[in-house]
C-alpha cells in the first residue's frame, strides 16, 4: 500500500505525552536526549514533568512537539512499517517532515523552531493578538466577513482545517469583532482560542523576516521524500524554494485541505506521527474514503503494522 505520513503543529502537546510508548521504545528517550543536548535543557523532563504553563510557552512546545514527531517516526521505522511516498505537517509539523524527509538535521531543526517560536512571540506582545475557531461557514464567507469586519486592523483566514472548519487570525479586537459577525452570519460555533500567538497572519511578517536571516545559518537539502507545503500543497525541491515556503508559512494561511486532497491523490492510507490524534479526525473530514491511522502508543501502533 502506497502511505503517507503526517505530523501535527501546536495543539497537539500535553505533559506526559509519548511515555506509554517511551516505556517499549528506548528510540523515544534517546530522541528527546539529541533535542536536549541542542537545547541545553532537559526537554524530556519538561515534557514528563510540565508544568503545563512551560511546555505551552510556544518556543518550548515547537522543539517538544517536532522531537515526539521525529521519535514516532524512528519507532515505525524500526519496526519496518510502510515507508512514505509523500508527507507533510500542520504549521510546525512541517519541519517534523523536512526532518525525516532528510532535508533538515534534527539538531539544528530543534533549535531553530525554537526560535521560531521566540520571533513569533516578539511579534506580537502577549494579549495584542488573537485566534478564533469557525465551524459551519464556507471559506468564501469567513474570508468575506474578515474582510469587512477588520475596520482597518488585521484579522484574516489562518488555517483551512477542514470542509467548515477554520481558523481566524489577527488583532484581538479585530478577531472579536468578527467572531461576532461570524455568529450573526450563522456559524454553528465560533471560539476564541487560548494561545498566546496569532499564527499564519499579516501580524508575523516581523518574525518571518526573523526566520529568513536564521534559515541562512543552516544546511537545507533536497528532501529524500516529497514535502507538501503548507502555503499552497506543493513540492519544493531545491534550499531555497523550501526556505521561501517555510518564511512565507508564517504569514500565509495553512491550507490543510489542500495538502490532504494532494496527498489523497497519491497515497491509499496515512499514518499520523505524534502525540494525539488531532489531523486523523481532521481527514475524516477532508476525505471520508482515506483511511489515516495516528501513532502515539503501543496499541495504535500495533494496529499500524497489522
Amino acid at each position: 500500500m502506497k502511505t503517507g505520513y503526517i505530523f501535527p503543529g501546536q495543539g497537539s502537546q500535553s505533559v506526559g505525552m509519548l511515555n506509554e510508548l517511551a516505556s517499549t521504545f528506548d528510540t523515544v528517550e534517546r530522541t528527546y536526549k539529541e533535542a536536549s543536548e541542542a537545547l541545553g535543557y532537559d526537554l524530556w523532563k519538561l515534557v514528563n514533568q510540565g508544568p503545563d504553563a512551560d511546555l505551552n510557552q510556544t518556543h518550548h512546545t515547537q522543539p517538544a512537539l517536532l522531537a515526539a514527531g521525529v521519535a514516532v517516526w524512528r519507532v515505525l521505522l524500526e519496526k519496518a512499517a510502510n515507508k512514505p511516498v509523500i508527507m507533510a505537517g500542520h504549521s510546525l509539523g512541517e519541519y517534523t517532515a523536512l526532518v525525516c524527509a532528510d532535508a533538515i538535521d534534527f539538531q539544528d531543526a530543534v533549535t531553530l523552531v525554537a526560535d521560531r517560536g521566540r520571533y513569533m512571540q516578539e511579534a506580537v506582545p502577549a494579549g495584542n493578538g488573537a485566534m478564533a475557531a469557525i465551524l459551519g461557514l464556507e471559506d468564501g464567507v469567513v474570508a468575506e466577513i474578515c474582510a469587512t469586519s477588520s475596520q482597518g486592523e488585521i484579522v484574516s483566514c489562518a488555517n483551512y482545517n477542514s470542509p467548515g472548519q477554520i481558523v481566524i487570525a489577527g488583532q484581538t479586537a479585530a478577531v472579536e469583532r468578527t467572531v461576532e459577525a461570524l455568529k450573526a452570519a450563522g456559524a454553528k460555533r465560533s471560539v476564541v482560542l487560548p494561545v498566546s500567538v496569532p499564527s499564519h497572519c499579516a501580524l508575523m511578517k516581523p518574525a518571518a523576516e526573523a526566520l529568513r536571516k536564521r534559515l541562512e545559518s543552516i544546511t537545507i537539502r533536497s528532501p529524500l521524500i516529497p514535502v507538501l507545503h503548507n502555503v499552497d500543497a506543493k513540492i519544493r525541491t531545491s534550499s531555497e524554494e523550501i526556505a521561501d515556503a517555510l518564511v512565507e508559512q508564517l504569514y500565509q494561511p495553512v491550507r490543510w485541505v489542500d495538502v490532504m486532497q494532494a496527498m489523497a491523490q497519491q497515497v491509499d492510507q496515512v499514518i499520523e506521527c505524534g502525540p494525539g490524534k488531532v489531523l486523523a479526525g481532521l481527514s475524516k473530514r477532508i476525505d471520508r474514503e482515506l483511511v489515516c491511522l495516528p501513532v502515539y502508543d503501543t496499541q495504535t501502533l500495533e494496529k499500524v503494522l497489522s
